[in-house]
């Protein structure tokens, strides 16, 4: 399926000219080593794809031994593969890379030798264990790769004409139109519930039979939980813990995760190492209180206060809604229509987030639980800056509503509070593009725009 990473591997490839390599990172199953080696098919003359899940010990020997001998080393590489390498027309792809953490550390000495192209691909590469004892090389460049976005999600279907539509609205601050955007907000509640893992959006695409579907699903959530429990060495029943957590969590609208609904008592610093490693492991999206809304969110984040967004939202409703091990295709349908008996805000926030995250946002909100003083007691479900700062109006706020019938009252008080501080504020709502008393309401498909 057509991806977006492809383009920027070919801006990669043009751009560095064999002066550096690649790591392709991820979480588990979106698609990373699929479309490295189609980007390898078209775009060289050969290609040696190595999967550290797979590679013998001789493999491995190549990059234990042979590192002072290049030739020897390209020599018996091209021999176990029974692939000819061509002097700057080949690729040589390091598939799961964090199982050998030596060969990520030979990169330094293979770019130097300047013959071919190298990416790596993996997952959990920042974990610790992956990393330890290896010299990272300064010769990598690094780019994350997510579940497929909505426009990758609309290619998938065969749709080539939606987005760009979106992309003209949103640029002009015009509305899709009633019929328009009934169809736009459809094609979006089918995202959100597929989700946009490859495994499941492709299933969708073939069967249009959302229990087909929700397996996938179900088979990624248990690989994860594996994994948790494989690499999470020391404290994998704490990750698994907030793992299970998190959609009673983002149900229950709390301005922060609150570990005591793990343990009585629990403090942030016994799960610190748990809450960054799913972060880490790109399973969820982290989103931090940033205290002060002003230039450098960063600079005012308050790290123990945090929100845990799934990575991809498709598969926090196959977590939520796991009663009988399956979601049924009556729930999907509701989901569908807009029509089940449950807050939807929390899957609204987390698609939001996801896209954000995709676009290439730090998540950030902003709280305050003032007891003594009303007008500063609020909550913004995310901040973010705009893309070319000045001295004043970098932020704005984002507000994430579910339903048609909502309330302003925290935007309200925060632009009063900020006013000097704020850019545009948005409202991310079901219904149409709309500009009212200086706050901009944008359908929820426009997200990535901003």
């Amino acid at each position: 399926m057509k991806r977006k990473m492809y383009d920027y591997l070919v801006e990669w490839k043009k751009r560095t000219n064999g002066t550096s390599a690649l790591l392709v990172q991820g979480a588990r199953r979106v698609g990373k080593s699929y479309i490295v080696e189609e980007f390898a098919k078209a775009e060289y003359k050969s290609y040696i794809l190595i999967d550290f899940n797979k590679a013998d010990e001789a493999v491995k020997d190549i990059f234990l031994h042979d590192l002072d001998n290049m030739d020897i080393l390209f020599q018996k590489l091209s021999t176990l593969y029974n692939k000819k390498l061509y002097p700057r027309e080949s690729l040589i792809i390091f598939d799961e890379v964090q199982l050998f953490p030596r060969a990520r550390s030979a990169i330094k000495y293979l770019v130097e030798d300047g013959r071919y192209d190298y990416i790596e691909t993996g997952s959990f590469i920042s974990i610790r264990k992956n990393v330890e004892g290896i010299l990272i090389p300064s010769e990598e460049d690094t780019v994350n790769m997510y579940p497929m976005d909505f426009e990758e999600f609309l290619w998938a279907l065969d749709n080539d004409t939606m987005y760009p539509l979106i992309v003209e609205c949103f640029n002009n601050r015009k509305p899709l139109g009633q019929a328009l955007h009934r169809k736009a907000m459809d094609l979006f509640r089918l995202y959100l519930i597929v989700g946009g893992m490859p495994q499941a959006v492709k299933t969708y695409a073939d069967t249009k039979d959302f229990d087909s579907v929700d397996t996938v699903k179900r088979r990624i959530l248990k690989l994860y939980r594996e994994d948790i429990r494989k690499h999470a060495i020391g404290y994998e029943m704490k990750v698994e813990a907030i793992f299970d957590e998190i959609p009673s969590q983002l149900q229950n609208h709390n301005q922060h995760f609150k570990l005591s609904s793990l343990e009585k008592g629990a403090r942030f610093d016994n799960y610190r190492d748990a809450m960054f490693w799913l972060s880490d492991a790109m399973i969820v999206n982290n989103c931090y209180n940033s205290t002060e809304p002003n230039i450098g969110l960063n600079l005012n984040r308050d790290r123990t206060l945090l929100k845990c967004y799934m990575g991809d939202t498709g598969l926090l409703i196959s977590h939520c809604f796991d009663e009988k091990g399956i979601v049924s295709e009556e729930i999907y349908k509701k989901l569908l229509l807009g029509k089940l008996e449950v807050d939807l805000g929390m899957i609204m926030e987390n698609i939001v987030a996801q896209m954000f995250t995709a676009s290439g946002h730090k998540l950030f909100f902003y709280a305050n639980s003032s007891r003594d003083d009303a007008e500063a007691r609020m909550e913004i479900d995310f901040l973010i800056a705009k893309s070319k700062i000045s001295n004043r109006h970098n932020i704005s706020p984002i507000e994430v509503k579910s339903g048609k019938n909502y309330t302003l009252s925290s935007l309200k008080k925060f632009i009063r509070r900020y006013n000097q501080q704020l850019h545009t504020p948005y409202v991310l709502h079901t219904s149409d593009l709309k500009v009212e008393d200086d706050i901009v309401y944008l359908p929820l498909y426009m997200t990535s725009l901003l």
